[in-house]
């Protein structure tokens, strides 16, 4: 037996070098046909056999090299298509259809498969391999792309999207870098601010009410009872049975309410009149008490499913009777499709290009808002601006389209990455295009805020005096700075010590007002969009659904220079110290000290000079 199994064993061995053999041989073109080798080896009388050898199919590797020129047609169902954009994946090595759909790219070498994509508004992009060893493979010289049209309707019904099990935003965070930028962003927290939740509501952060709204005869409302628990303004105090549109931007996917309807959106109808309406007006949308995706925000999928903003062609901004996602034509497809809307069109997905998503236009829906007045068709008669960084923006010289910058230019600036997608999940590299991050930074980052302004201080002696010259040149910021919540406000404080550290005597020169709290009655200037309640007479106010007046608008304008003056008693020959600060503050002290918010002032600029004997 011993014998028999040296036989086997040496048989097999032979066997298995003998393919070794013929693989080193042959190991570009070789095939290995399947093979079963069954080796009998006898035990207690009892024949047993091994498993099959398993089949060896080696990879086809292409070693065809690639036409080094490509041409062809692009397609729909009708026919060519002209002006469409056709580019090989992961280059730059693009071109635009004739006016009957040919086109011709060359420059094409290698012997790597590609992908070649092409693109025309309206349509998803499509897409072909161009590999040699393909069975179907007809060559270069006539490929196709039928290009397939987008969704001609939005489906308000639309689940929002959902991946390998996860929902909402987190399931993009499976393939995508960004998600995680986009958890730091101020978007995806727009449904949860607390500045926004209780202003809205009427409360504190401890959800602490404030006193109901007290009426006078004449129907305005009458300022807080000083005895009473007041926690700072409410819309909802005013307005128990209504819910305002404050959700068409904070909370654009917490209804299912078409938004090609405003009622539904725009909550100016009472609860009782929507019941009484036996469904022909659609509920309001409420921003409060929201989970799941709804208290996300502004959402991946929602941004990215934007293929057109609305703007009037003659005032360039949105129609004020359509804030937030009133003004968007959102792409939301029926069950079994899906579509997104990026910036690239190599992109082999179930995605289309939109450029608009690279331009100021993208923002204005919910960076544009009237309050009050009369709401007609398109307009709206007597109301205040309250939102306008982007009407800001569309005054200033950033938006010149050939020497300006984009919304995006700054907010979300070029990326240190050449992926978009995780390489383990497919992304390939693209280093002929810039990509952005998503974490949009704002008010909240103090790096970005000082880089929004240049300040200039001097000092020098004027006989017993001693002059102080401070400018402030809006030239690093496209709008106004502060912009859009006419809560916040930027502070110039100018503060002078003789040697001993005690302060200078102010001659001559502006002092910062009672609203800037802590440093009402210091030198300096306060900037900021003013308005007073005209029920109550409250100035400041953050009541901005009351009629209301604009008392001053000190803030600075894109590329404007604001100087001041300031003149202090100084002993001669004493040495003295000015200490400049230019301080942003996200909300008017005594309405954060109501409401509990304890966000810290930002220092934009600072800085010290001294003056010698």
């Amino acid at each position: 037996m011993q014998k028999s199994l040296s036989v086997v064993f040496l048989g097999a061995l032979l066997l298995l070098l003998s393919l070794a053999g013929c693989l080193k041989a042959n190991q570009s073109t070789l095939t290995i046909h399947t093979t079963t080798a069954m080796i009998g080896i006898t035990q207690t009388n009892t024949p047993t056999f091994l498993p099959p050898t398993a089949t060896v199919v080696p990879t086809k590797v292409n070693l065809t090299p690639l036409p080094p020129v490509v041409s062809g047609v692009i397609i729909d169902a009708n026919g060519p298509l002209a002006g469409a954009i056709v580019q090989i994946q992961g280059t730059n090595n693009k071109t635009i259809t004739t006016a009957a759909g040919a086109f011709t790219l060359s420059g094409i070498s290698g012997i790597t498969p590609v992908v070649l994509t092409a693109w025309s508004e309206g349509y998803y992009i499509g897409w072909t391999s161009l590999n040699p060893s393909a069975p179907d493979w007809k060559g270069g010289q006539d490929v196709r792309i039928t290009l397939k049209p987008l969704p001609d309707k939005d489906n308000n019904l639309y689940p929002w999207f959902s991946f390998e099990g996860v929902k909402g935003s987190a399931s993009c965070g499976l393939c995508h870098r960004e998600y995680n930028e986009w958890k730091a962003d101020a978007h995806s927290q727009a449904a949860q601010n607390p500045r926004f939740l209780t202003i809205y509501a009427g409360t504190d952060i401890n959800g602490r009410q404030s006193q109901p709204v007290q009426w006078g005869n004449s129907g305005v409302a009458l300022p807080p009872d000083p005895s009473k628990p007041y926690y700072g303004p409410g819309f909802r105090l005013d307005n128990p049975n209504r819910a305002g549109n404050c959700a068409t931007c904070h909370t654009p996917v917490a209804s299912k309410v078409p938004n090609q309807k405003n009622c539904g959106w725009l909550g100016c109808h009472t609860d009782l009149t929507i019941e009484r309406s036996r469904n022909v007006i659609d509920p309001h949308t409420l921003p409060l008490g929201l989970s799941g995706g709804a208290a996300e925000g502004i959402t991946c999928d929602f941004c990215h499913k934007i293929g057109a903003v609305t703007i009037d062609p003659h005032t360039k901004l949105p129609p004020p009777d359509m804030p937030g996602i009133l003004s968007i034509r959102l792409y939301r497809p029926e069950e079994g499709q899906q579509v997104f809307f990026g910036t690239l069109v190599d992109v082999n997905r179930r995605v289309s290009y939109a450029l608009l998503e690279m331009k100021s236009e993208f923002c204005a829906p919910c960076h544009y808002g009237v309050f009050g007045g009369v709401v007609g068709v398109g307009r709206v008669t007597g109301g205040v601006v309250i939102y306008n960084s982007y009407g800001e923006w569309l005054e200033s010289p950033y938006s010149d389209p050939q020497t300006g910058k984009t919304c995006q230019d700054c907010h979300m600036p070029v990326a240190n990455t050449d992926r978009f997608v995780f390489p383990e999940r497919g992304g390939i590299a693209r280093d002929y295009v810039p990509l952005h991050y998503h974490t949009m930074p704002g008010v909240t980052d103090e790096q970005f805020m000082k880089n929004a302004v240049t300040m200039k201080s001097t000092a020098a002696r004027e006989g017993n005096n001693l002059k102080v010259e401070i400018s402030i040149t809006n030239d690093k910021t496209g709008h106004h700075v502060p912009t859009d919540a006419p809560i916040r406000s930027m502070m110039l404080v100018v503060e002078a010590f003789d040697k001993n550290g005690n302060p200078l005597n102010l001659v001559q020169g502006s002092i910062l007002p009672s609203w800037t709290g802590n440093y009402a009655g210091k030198p300096g200037k306060a900037f900021a969009k003013v308005l007073r309640d005209d029920w109550t007479g409250e100035t400041p106010t953050a009541a901005y659904w009351r009629p209301i007046t604009v008392v001053e608008d000190t803030r600075l304008a894109a590329m404007a220079t604001d100087t001041t003056n300031y003149l202090f008693d100084l002993v001669p020959g004493n040495a003295a110290t000015i200490k400049v600060h230019l301080i942003f503050r996200r909300a008017f002290q005594a309405l954060a000290q109501l409401k509990g918010w304890t966000d810290p002032d930002l220092i934009m600029a600072e800085e010290t000079i001294q003056v010698e004997k």
